[in-house]
């Protein structure tokens, strides 16, 4: 049975026709070292206690036990379970948990934007975001996780771009140990390590065609194998994805299949760029203001009125990451109490005029 699916938690014997299970528990342990295995016997001892601890028990329980016994220590190692496999998401990736995420503006396309966002939250349908490159996609996708039954999960981002396609699929979908040359040990994929959560799938239009079908056969069957396995793992995710490039016209060149078009785009959100909501520009370098003084310890008290008309004429070629990037090196070098033109010199802040 392991050979062809994946398990959370075991609850083994030690006395067992055939292999023993101290024999059975190390099996396992080679196997996936992150199953959590409850041993249980009638025959306990303090050796045979240590024995199993020591060969990677989770926890020993004597017979006779009662049911709610076994619920508790099921329930805790299914909980280690969990821990574990998000602590391997801790390690590679950081999270933005920074107040939480969320949505400024108050122009008409974001109105539109966050009300698609509040009705499909409660959902869990696909979501396919679009915009170009700086507009917030990523964040739009968190505020849906944050807002969704799943709040409590892992959000698990992938970049599409980049990478060999053989390497791109062991990070969507895992590899076991000796799949490949330098893989050492099982590598755990985005879509084990946010089950129950939502896969973030950044410009999904760079992935290839033979990773699409995969992907494609995952959504629809909620289940996949890991590089070099033919262990079925089931998965309960959800996938919002994100392009910044005409994903229609991507399926009329045939680079991307039409099915995992539709798959994906069962709730379009479309981000404008910022040139098309200049009247979000204030509020969204009043939000960036307050946020570096905080994170970089300064008193900035606001930013005048000629630096902001100076941010307003400008077109952001790019959009809101271009913006927030330029009124965090104005809080760090601002000298007086509030910003100024002169601190926000910028190599593409000159819109026509002299430089300072």
């Amino acid at each position: 049975m392991l050979e062809r699916e994946s398990f959370d938690a075991v609850i083994l014997d030690l006395k067992m026709p055939g292999l023993s299970g101290m024999e059975v528990l190390k099996k396992i342990k080679e196997t996936d070292s992150e199953i959590v295995v409850v041993v249980i016997t009638g025959y306990a001892t303090v050796d045979s206690a240590v024995e199993a601890m020591k060969s990677g028990a989770y926890d020993f329980l004597p017979k006779p036990f009662t049911p709610d016994s076994l619920r508790v220590i099921v329930k805790r190692a299914l909980e280690k379970r969990r821990l574990s496999i998000e602590n391997i998401l801790l390690r590679t990736e950081l999270k933005e948990r920074i107040g939480g995420p969320v949505l400024i503006g108050q122009s008409a396309s974001m109105r539109k934007v966050k009300e698609s966002v509040r009705q499909v939250a409660a959902s869990d349908s696909s979501v396919l975001i679009s915009g170009e490159p700086g507009t917030g996609k990523e964040l739009v996708a968190r505020v849906i996780h944050s807002e969704s039954n799943r709040r409590d999960k892992a959000f698990v981002v992938m970049g599409c771009g980049g990478l060999a396609e053989d390497l791109f699929e062991s990070e969507l979908f895992g590899c076991i140990k000796g799949s490949s040359a330098g893989t050492t040990e099982t590598k755990y994929g985005r879509f084990e390590v946010a089950n129950g959560g939502t896969v973030f799938l950044n410009e999904v239009a760079d992935i290839s065609i033979n990773t699409q079908a995969k992907l494609l056969q995952v959504l629809q069957e909620k289940q996949f194998t890991r590089v070099g396995s033919a262990q079925v793992i089931r998965t309960d995710v959800r996938v919002i994805a994100a392009t910044s490039r005409n994903l229609p016209k991507c399926v009329e060149q045939q680079t991307f299949r039409e099915d995992l078009f539709y798959e994906l785009s069962i709730v379009p959100i479309v981000l404008a760029p910022l040139r098309e909501r200049k009247e979000d520009i204030a509020l969204l370098t009043n939000y960036f203001l307050a946020k570096y003084n905080k994170e970089r310890e300064k008193s900035v008290t606001g930013i005048s009125d000629s630096a902001m008309r100076l941010l307003t004429e400008y077109d952001w070629p790019g959009n809101v990451r271009e913006l927030e990037n330029v009124v965090e090196r104005a809080v760090v070098l601002a000298k007086g109490g509030a910003i100024e033109p002169n601190d926000l010199w910028y190599y593409e802040l000159d819109v026509g005029r002299e430089r300072p």
